[in-house]
């Protein structure tokens, strides 16, 4: 049975769908002013294997995540560029989709946009005015926390900390600001509005998600994640506001991943460490090395990112490259080889444990090295039978339904180098050694690696 940390127990407890296999998820995607980071990516990586592993165990995933186009640093840059938030926020949301495919990020079943929900929205503020959880002034809807009475829950506030009778209009505030929020936007000068029973405005970023959230997953649904900078004020603000107005349950197992740091210290663009992805491709990292790096710590730790460690990542993805090849390629012998079919069956077994207990990706990724260690040992000795090479191939490609780092894809080139490869095969078989050493240094200059093995010529990209 599969064990999650619930951010709002403080404890592990065993994962229960509330119908039957179906999951319902939600994730707070992204808001749309900018390319996304990779702090940002830490996380969605982190949601897509969550994703992936439910799927694997048998479930069925609903999955939303919100493109928020519509808050305070948006309207600010649309203002800035004199251009409507429609037309300022469409690039930032094309590259988003190119980035996540880019990480072979799975795409969920909805990508709600709150300017498409507007009136969800309305309904749920309308909601909360009725039941008497709110109030109004200066042409805004504020939230009234001391009405709601579990208010901190999830965040374990100390409750003499709420600062009675202050409110806050910003989408975004400190710890120490605990304050009535807002839910409704009086108009402003410049800013985009939309008609409500409490007057032009629009809504507040806390009321996007809890409106979207229940749209599409019902009043109470299964998981909502996030990184931990969410849980306060957002997700806070998100149950109050939702359990006040349905009196229900808003959501049963909360999940936060941790911090992403950079060297060490906390990603800012003042310090020279601040990293979008699109600019990490665009020096020549790849994704698949990306994703691999961002994955192999566990979600509630610290991630450090260094080049060092993405060079790192390379070398194990390599490694397992190096290991598919020679299953491919190296000769089997017959019969059976039982003590290697035992360390199969227990890497198998050993794999959903770790993964079963909070997605322990770090161990999980420890099992597939302890086999491959184990599978070169047998090759080693002439030992791996056709039906053990099967069973492993068969392996890698379940468990990367979970990684997704493991299938590399075709590589292709062109039709100049396939000619080049094929050319110093024919040297080196005239024993033209200095022509073979050329073209390999030529190949070499254009990216692509030579390896001569007992199998044949092998190449791969650099």
């Amino acid at each position: 049975m599969i064990h999650f940390f619930n951010t709002l127990s403080g404890q592990v407890e065993a994962f229960k769908p509330i119908e039957g296999n179906k999951v319902r998820m939600y994730t707070c995607g992204p808001t749309v002013y900018d390319f996304a980071h990779i702090g940002n990516f830490r996380t969605y990586v982190w949601e897509d294997l969550l994703r992936r592993y439910l799927k694997f165990r048998g479930l069925e995933v609903t999955q939303v995540m919100n493109i928020t186009d519509v808050e305070d640093k948006i309207i600010k840059a649309s203002l800035q560029n004199k251009i409507p938030i429609d037309e300022y926020t469409a690039p930032y949301i094309e590259a988003f989709f190119k980035d996540i495919d880019a990480l072979a990020i799975e795409r969920v079943e909805i990508y709600p946009r709150a300017t498409h929900h507007i009136k969800e929205m309305i309904d749920l503020a309308v909601c909360l005015k009725e039941k008497g959880y709110t109030y109004e002034t200066g042409g805004s809807l504020y939230f009234r926390i001391s009405s709601f009475n579990d208010y901190g829950r999830l965040s374990k506030l100390d409750k003499r900390v709420l600062r009675h009778g202050a409110r806050v209009d910003s989408d975004e505030y400190d710890k120490e600001n605990v304050q009535d929020f807002v839910l409704w936007k009086g108009k402003k000068e410049g800013e985009p509005f939309w008609p409500s029973p409490f007057g032009e405005g629009r809504p507040g970023w806390h009321l996007e998600c809890s409106a979207m959230s229940m749209k599409y997953l019902g009043e109470t649904f299964d998981i909502h994640t996030g990184g931990v900078d969410n849980i306060f004020p957002h997700h806070e603000n998100e149950i109050a506001q939702s359990e006040a107005c349905t009196g229900k349950k808003f959501v049963n197992y909360w999940l936060h991943s941790s911090h992403l740091l950079v060297d060490g210290e906390k990603m800012a663009k003042s310090k020279g460490n601040f990293y979008t992805l699109r600019e990490l491709l665009e020096n020549g990292y790849r994704g698949r090395s990306i994703r691999y790096l961002l994955l192999a710590t566990h979600y509630r730790k610290n991630l450090n990112f260094t080049f060092e460690a993405l060079k790192q990542a390379e070398q194990e993805l390599e490694r397992l490259d190096d290991f598919r090849y020679r299953l491919e390629s190296e000769k089997v012998v017959a019969g059976m080889n039982e003590r290697l079919q035992e360390k199969i069956r227990e890497a198998e077994s050993e794999f959903i444990q770790t993964m079963d207990d909070d997605l322990n990706i770090s161990g999980a990724i420890g099992v597939i090295f302890k086999l491959i260690r184990e599978v070169n040992i047998s090759y080693d000795r002439g030992e791996v039978t056709a039906g053990e090479r099967d069973r492993i191939l068969s392996l890698l490609r379940s468990w990367d339904r979970v990684l997704g780092v493991i299938e590399r894809g075709r590589e292709f080139i062109d039709e100049d180098i396939e000619k080049m490869i094929a050319q110093r095969n024919e040297a080196r078989r005239n024993k033209d050694y200095g022509t073979a050493d050329r073209i390999r240094a030529e190949l070499l200059s254009r990216g692509i690696v030579l390896e001569d093995t007992p199998q044949g010529v092998r190449w791969k990209k650099r």
